[in-house]
């Protein structure tokens, strides 16, 4: 494929420096997740993790979609860094796999995953793209699900073991890490409501494992500021914007709760060193009061030096006593991606706002933010995307907004840079910026590709000093 097609398109977009300015050094990236681009898993010494088991179970995941073969990354990463060079990133965030790695969840590192790991960041290195490592991005091995999984505090200390290992491994090769990527979904989707990986549904055991998925980040800090005193280390949090249905106190006193549950629960350990009055009434009865012990705190609020935020929509809360917690959520209006989430770029500028305002002065970086549509292949084999590219224009226009308003952004990783396996919705959701064909393994570049590669371009030449 050429690029005279989609350029030709892009010249009719506006320019993309209205999209706002942004400082010296801002960290242009992409992401992907392990499990979502690997594949290869049953292959050099990968062990099963929680998603293998889940995919692999009837009725679990849409059409019994696996990530068994996913984008074959595992075989084509050298021209997968190929094409992300090729887009003009100087960041990449992505997963190390936990199964891969210590498949029994224990000991020794498999040298074969070590070696694929290595060679991952060596290739990013040579092609000028700084790594940015997230440990979890929720491949739990089994092994450890089969002990109690993340509501057994046990969990949080493997982990932990597991992160001190991985750095030693890598870590002459990579700067960055995030210990878990959205602790939110690990707990609450996965042990509450049932809809990820392990697919469990008690919210005691999701409130449990919340606290131990917060436990683990802090142990984790601490052994990677041993391992690697010169390590920059936080965690990714899934931060949404939530507007109560009505001005009614029922539906305010649920908005309050569903913020706990959903945001300050992470929040408020780790840049607070305390779970606030709002998360203890909501959740302290349900089972955050059976796990907190003497010191915990202490452990989970160890100093970080960057705080990771995840976005992808607003929601609406109402009170409704049939729901879990007693909140009905529903997303805001217009809810125009393929998932059904709303498209409110003024909610990017609100959270970031809110997290370097209530919670942490240090410096912030999008590690995720994008949005799934029904793209296709046209007949002239371009993928034109226009619906993502009025998405990251929207949404990079409002980060710029919140560095206007004062939050010290240092960087933007869009979601995503390949189509993918996304979790229990299998492959039928494409976040992607590069077109995958999961039969072929072709990539075709979208027009959003392009028109990201332009930006970076773009505001390179015009960036202003911090």
């Amino acid at each position: 494929m050429t690029d005279t097609a989609p350029a030709a398109r892009l010249s009719a977009e506006a320019s993309v420096e209205n999209v706002g300015t942004f400082p010296a050094g801002f960290r242009w990236g992409l992401a992907t997740a392990a499990y979502q681009i690997e594949g290869a898993a049953t292959e050099g010494g990968r062990g099963p993790s929680i998603w293998d088991t889940f995919s692999h179970t009837p009725g679990l995941s849409l059409h019994g979609d696996t990530g068994d073969i996913a984008c074959d990354h595992y075989h084509r990463w050298e021209s997968d860094l190929d094409l992300l060079a090729s887009l003009g990133v100087g960041d990449y965030r992505l997963s190390v796999s936990w199964s891969r790695l210590q498949p029994s969840g224990a000991g020794d590192l498999n040298p074969v995953a070590v070696e694929f790991y290595r060679g991952v960041l060596a290739g990013l290195r040579d092609r000028g793209i700084r790594p940015l490592v997230t440990l979890y991005h929720w491949d739990l091995p089994q092994p450890l699900e089969d002990a109690g999984g993340w509501p057994a505090r046990a969990t949080a200390h493997a982990f932990a073991d597991y992160a001190v290992r991985v750095v030693t491994a890598l870590g002459d090769l990579a700067e960055d890490w995030v210990t878990l990527n959205e602790p939110w979904c690990s707990s609450f989707l996965g042990y509450g409501k049932g809809a990820h990986a392990p697919g469990r549904t008690d919210y005691r055991a999701a409130v449990h494992a919340a606290h131990h998925l917060n436990l683990a980040h802090g142990l984790a800090v601490a052994g990677i500021r041993a391992a690697r005193p010169g390590a920059s280390v936080g965690i990714t949090n899934i931060v949404t914007d939530i507007v109560a249905a009505s001005d009614g106190d029922e539906d305010a006193a649920a908005a309050v709760r569903l913020d706990a549950t959903s945001n300050r629960v992470f929040l408020d350990p780790v840049y607070l060193g305390e779970y606030s009055p709002a998360v203890w009434s909501t959740l302290g009865a349900r089972g955050l009061s059976d796990v907190v012990l003497d010191g915990d705190l202490d452990i989970i609020s160890a100093p970080t030096d960057f705080a990771g935020v995840n976005h992808y929509q607003r929601v609406i809360a109402s009170h409704d006593a049939s729901q879990p917690f007693e909140v009905l959520e529903v997303p805001a209006e217009p809810a125009t991606t393929s998932f059904g989430w709303s498209v409110i770029p003024a909610s990017l500028t609100a959270v970031l706002t809110r997290v370097s305002r209530e919670f942490t002065p240090l410096p912030v970086y999008v590690t995720e933010n994008g949005a799934s549509y029904a793209d296709y292949v046209d007949p002239n084999g371009d993928v034109v995307d226009t619906e993502r590219v009025a998405y990251l224009r929207g949404y990079l226009g409002a980060a710029a907004d919140a560095i206007e308003a004062g939050v010290d952004l240092r960087g933007y990783y869009a979601w995503s840079f390949l189509d993918n396996f996304e979790w229990a919705e299998g492959y039928s959701k494409r976040f992607g910026l590069v077109w995958v064909d999961y039969r072929t393994q072709e990539r075709i570049p979208k027009l959003s590709a392009h028109w990201y590669r332009r930006l970076i371009a773009e505001h390179r030449s015009i960036l202003i000093p911090r």
